[in-house]
């Protein structure tokens, strides 16, 4: 049985945000809570949100966002929901703000403790419709939280956990490109490699889902065709509408799973020193991955070279090695300063993770142990 639901209400386009205060009305809301992180408010993007939202409306804003989201910080801010009276949330910002602010309309209305809820101990059903709405207004082009049911965690004890439910998709997720423009070159690469690593996993996902890998598939072609651009020229507005449709759809075929290259980047990124971006570890990993995979779901290879506008016989490992090169991105884990000797915890990790389940090919925990050491060398 495949059962497939898309998904929630999206506004794409340049300016899309000029519709914050429509969306805010047709839920019914006027007091949220914007979260997001102070490189955003640095940047002056929340008052562009506060503008198109309306002066007379009431906000709090929690700017406390990490790069990998914590427990601490969930509870930060569902404090100051509360303090201030609020009654939705809307977040501002890359991933990171996306994730916490699902979480925070978690536990606005369900009781703690925060790991009961996460989907490998059993949480799913725990989650319900009863939380606050979220507006999900993605300042980045990758990570496709927007549209996506999970809010990834990273929890007290250092475990990153995936929060999992329909109930977690945003009630509206306000797409526009614009807010990218001039988003830094290592950002735009890193977080372009996010989506295309999203497109790709989704799509050797072996669950069955055709509309979901069609979508992949348009989204791979767009990122391939795109993310050069976007990094040589931040101004590029159709680069990073292009990009921004890749990341979204991305996120629109979470629920077919991902792979190992998650289940791996999920680990390392409840790391407390040193701190990893997500996209750049999907990027190192990626390859290793790829190579693995080839035995179980090599039919699927000849489309994904096609959506990238490979030869027929072209390696993806290299293309996506190459790709990441082009971008300025590490090679290896040991060039991002990942220890060695953590490999053993990563891999246990790793072999808990949701989205090794859903791996184009099944995993062991000696798979996990050569991906990782391949990965700490690089190509």
């Amino acid at each position: 049985m495949s059962l497939i639901i898309y998904l929630t209400r999206i506004q794409f386009d340049h300016g899309a945000v000029g519709l914050l205060r429509e969306e805010m009305d047709l839920l019914g809301v006027s007091r949220p809570l914007i979260v997001t992180d102070k490189g955003i408010v640095n940047a002056g993007l929340i008052e562009k949100v506060l503008e198109k939202a309306g002066g007379d409306r009431k906000f709090a804003i929690y700017d406390g966002t990490l790069e990998n989201p914590d427990e601490v910080s969930v509870i930060d801010a569902r404090d100051l929901f509360r303090q201030k009276g609020c009654d939705s949330v809307i977040a501002v910002g890359g991933g990171s703000s996306l994730d916490l602010a699902k979480a925070v309309s978690l536990l606005v209305t369900h009781p703690e403790p925060l790991d009961q809820y996460a989907a490998i101990l059993g949480g799913i059903p725990k989650i319900t419709a009863q939380k606050p709405p979220v507006i999900a207004i993605p300042t980045t082009s990758g990570t496709g939280s927007e549209v996506g049911r999970a809010a990834l965690i990273t929890l007290n004890d250092g475990r990153k956990l995936g929060f999992i439910s329909p109930h977690m998709i945003p009630e509206v997720a306000i797409c526009d490109p614009d807010l990218t423009l001039g988003l830094p070159p290592y950002l735009t690469a890193a977080t372009g490699m996010d989506a295309v690593t999203h497109c790709i996993e989704t799509f050797l996902s072996p669950r069955d889902n055709p509309p979901a890998e069609a979508i992949a598939l348009d989204g791979l072609g767009r990122a391939m065709r795109s993310l050069r651009r976007a990094f040589r020229d931040g101004q590029d507005r159709e680069a990073r509408k292009e990009m921004m449709m890749a990341s979204l759809e991305g996120g629109m075929t979470f629920q077919k799973g991902l792979g190992a290259v998650h289940g791996m980047s999920h680990a390392l990124g409840g790391l407390k020193s040193p701190r990893l971006h997500h996209g750049t570890l999907n990027a190192v990993m990626l390859p290793a991955v790829l190579r693995f995979n080839q035995s179980r779901a090599g039919e699927k290879y000849t489309a994904l070279r096609a959506a990238m506008g490979l030869s027929e016989n072209a390696d993806l490992a290299e293309a996506i090695a190459q790709l990441s090169a082009d971008l300025g991105l590490p090679s290896s884990l040991s060039q991002m300063g990942v220890p060695e000797d953590c490999i053993p915890l990563m891999v246990g990790r790793a072999m808990e993770d949701h989205s090794t389940a859903t791996n184009a090919r099944p995993l062991t925990a000696k798979d996990y142990e050569r991906l990782f050491r391949e990965a700490m060398e690089g190509e």
